[in-house]
C-alpha cells in the first residue's frame, strides 16, 4: 500500500525503534514486509526529514537513529514526561478501559503528544482537547494501575 509521507515516516520510527537497520535498501524490505511501498529515494528523504544519522551500535556495526526521538525515549524521556505531568496535569480519572487526564486550558496536546512519543506501557494511544486528554488503554485489568502511576508522575 501507498501511505502518505506523515503515516509512512511513523512506521519508519517504529522500525528503527526496533530493528537496526544498516541501510536504506534494508529500511525499503522492513517497510516492504509491512506492506508498505517506498523508493529508495522516497525512504531517503524520509530519513533526511527524521534526522536520522547513522551510529555505532555495540559490536561495531554502523545503524540508522534519530536523535530526538531516541532522546525522548531514554531516561531523559522519564524526566520529561514526570516535569510535563507535573506542571500540567490536574485531575486523572479512569474507567475500565480509558484514562482521562485534564489540564488547564490549552495544555493537553503538550502532554499527550509526550505520552504518545514516550510510549508509555500499556497505553495504545492518546486524544488531546484543550484541557482533556483521553488515553487509550490496552487491556482494561491494568487500566486503575496505569492510571495511579501517572498520578504519582503528576504529583496527584
Amino acid at each position: 500500500m501507498a501511505l502518505g509521507r506523515p503515516q509512512r515516516q511513523h512506521r519508519i520510527l517504529r522500525i528503527l525503534e526496533h530493528h537496526p537497520v544498516s541501510s536504506q535498501a534494508q529500511l525499503v524490505q522492513l517497510l516492504e514486509a509491512e506492506g508498505v511501498i517506498a523508493t529508495q529515494a522516497t525512504v531517503s528523504r524520509d530519513l533526511e526529514d527524521l534526522g536520522a544519522v547513522k551510529v555505532r551500535m555495540p559490536g561495531g556495526a554502523m545503524a540508522y537513529a534519530i536523535p530526538e526521538y531516541t532522546k525522548e525515549r531514554n531516561n531523559s524521556g522519564d524526566d520529561h514526561l514526570r516535569r510535563l505531568m507535573g506542571e500540567f496535569v490536574v485531575d486523572i480519572a479512569h474507567n475500565d478501559s480509558m484514562i482521562v487526564l485534564r489540564t488547564p486550558p490549552g495544555s493537553a496536546h503538550v502532554v499527550a503528544s509526550a505520552l504518545d512519543r514516550y510510549g508509555y506501557p500499556g497505553i495504545l494511544g492518546t486524544v488531546a482537547g484543550d484541557d482533556t486528554i483521553l488515553a487509550i488503554v490496552g487491556d482494561s485489568t491494568t487500566t486503575a494501575d496505569i492510571a495511579a502511576k501517572l498520578g504519582e508522575l503528576a504529583g496527584l
